[in-house]
């Protein structure tokens, strides 16, 4: 609650706690501007509520992957869902009219949103397709198959990135990097809803991800229908992940970081883990978002950057402890 607050009062225009309340209620009152109405309901507020949606997708992801994988080092970019949404969206500013036609000009600034969350769906399909066989989809190859789409598609972008405009080039860069600076009603409402039918799906799956944590013999002993969890699984995962990054860009670590933290203080249990991760996540979005926007004032840091600063060192510390494992 204490980081949405800051995240709402602070910014290039910070509005004083005594006038929060009032702007809140849309209320007059003593030295209430309607500069502080405007900007706590129609910029700070739908912001800050994107960065909490967001920051608990990512991290509800990340754990449901770590729990799918068993393996803490899982988040969401692991399998490519957020490489398959940076591809179309750099297809779209860079090629989008060559490309979209008239599309581009209905969807207007829902383009590149519409398109990443296309592209977040076509890299489930594809990295599902190669993952299977016989009706069964092996998880050892959802990962590979995850980083050879990763790097397929950071070559493409490679590619768009040396014939682009200037105008494109930074369009781009700034997406790549993250922002929550699409934070408005109508977005707000669509990632809301996204994260609630995922996030609704993975509560009902947190018994069955309790099982495989056995192992998936040993959870199909106990009555599971893994093939089932794993496709139900990458389904929300990808709703909720996918939509997130249509809208912010490419905000890493924040899916790898919030649920290590809360199963090292929880444990394994998902009933747990999941909403626990939730609320970690939005708060390390908001935090990183309030960062991003007031330590170079009146310009604005990208959050990824940030939260790559945060989460590097984090993945380093974690990799440095699980070494002897991997020998």
């Amino acid at each position: 609650m204490m980081a949405v607050v800051c995240g709402v009062a602070l910014g290039a225009y910070a509005i004083p706690l005594p006038r929060l309340g009032d702007a809140l209620l849309m209320r007059a009152g003593e030295g209430l501007a309607a500069a502080d109405v405007h900007v706590l309901w129609s910029i700070r507020l739908p912001r800050v509520l994107l960065a909490v949606i967001c920051g608990a997708a990512l991290a509800l992801g990340g754990c449901a992957l770590q729990g799918l994988f068993r393996n803490p080092l899982a988040d969401p970019g692991l399998i490519g869902l957020s490489a398959g949404a940076a591809l179309a969206a750099a297809l779209a500013i860079v090629l989008g009219g060559q490309l979209f036609g008239p599309l581009a000009r209905s969807f207007g600034l829902y383009l590149i949103p519409a398109a990443a969350l296309l592209g977040a769906a076509l890299a489930a399909w594809l990295i599902l397709r190669l993952a299977s066989h016989h009706g069964r989809t092996s998880v050892l190859m959802l990962l590979l198959a995850g980083i050879a789409i990763n790097a397929l598609c950071g070559a493409i972008i490679g590619g768009l990135q040396f014939v682009a405009n200037d105008d494109q080039l930074r369009n781009l860069t700034f997406w790549t990097l993250g922002s929550l600076a699409q934070g408005r009603w109508p977005v707000v409402a669509i990632t809301a809803a996204a994260l609630g039918l995922g996030g609704v799906v993975l509560w009902r799956l947190r018994l069955q991800l309790d099982a495989l944590n056995l192992g998936e013999s040993a959870a199909y002993h106990l009555g599971v229908d893994v093939q089932r969890l794993k496709l139900w699984l990458l389904a929300a995962v990808t709703l909720m992940v996918g939509v997130s990054v249509a809208f912010t860009g490419i905000i890493g670590f924040i899916g790898l970081v919030a649920p290590h933290i809360v199963r090292t203080w929880l444990g394994p249990s998902h009933r747990h883990a999941l909403l626990a991760s939730a609320l970690l996540g939005a708060v390390l979005l908001v935090s990183a978002d309030l960062a991003a926007r007031t330590w170079v004032a009146p310009a604005e840091m990208p959050v990824g950057v940030l939260t790559s600063l945060l989460g590097t060192p984090f993945f380093l510390m974690l990799l440095a402890r699980r070494r002897h494992g991997f020998d």
